[in-house]
């Protein structure tokens, strides 16, 4: 592994894939910098907000673009083993939705 600049680069035959690699890391990296900096709720308040929704233990919390607009996902495991999605509005810290969170495989179906 190699640092070069802020990108880490692995270093091995396929040098230009681990490359591309470093530079696709780099740019996810600006644009949830990006993300952020639009979010006036921090990442503690969204969890605290779907905390008071839904009662259990958060076991992921992301910020997201969707139709344009920054949210927080955060998901929630309850005591039966439900994993629930609550969207939090990331400019008011309101929880707008609440539902069942679907696997990524039932997302693409």
């Amino acid at each position: 592994m190699v640092l070069v600049g802020s990108a880490l680069f692995s270093v091995s035959a396929c040098g230009q894939r681990s490359h591309r690699l470093g530079e696709m890391k780099e740019e996810v990296l600006k644009a949830k910098a990006e993300l952020a900096s639009e979010a006036k709720v921090t990442i503690k308040k969204a969890i605290k907000a779907a905390s008071e929704k839904v009662q259990g233990t958060v076991i992921e919390a992301e910020l997201e673009k969707t139709q344009g607009k920054t949210i927080w996902e955060v998901a929630v495991v309850t005591t039966d083993g439900t994993v629930m999605e609550a969207i939090v509005d990331s400019e008011t810290g309101a929880v707008t939705t609440v539902e069942k969170k679907k696997s990524d495989m039932e997302c693409c179906l």
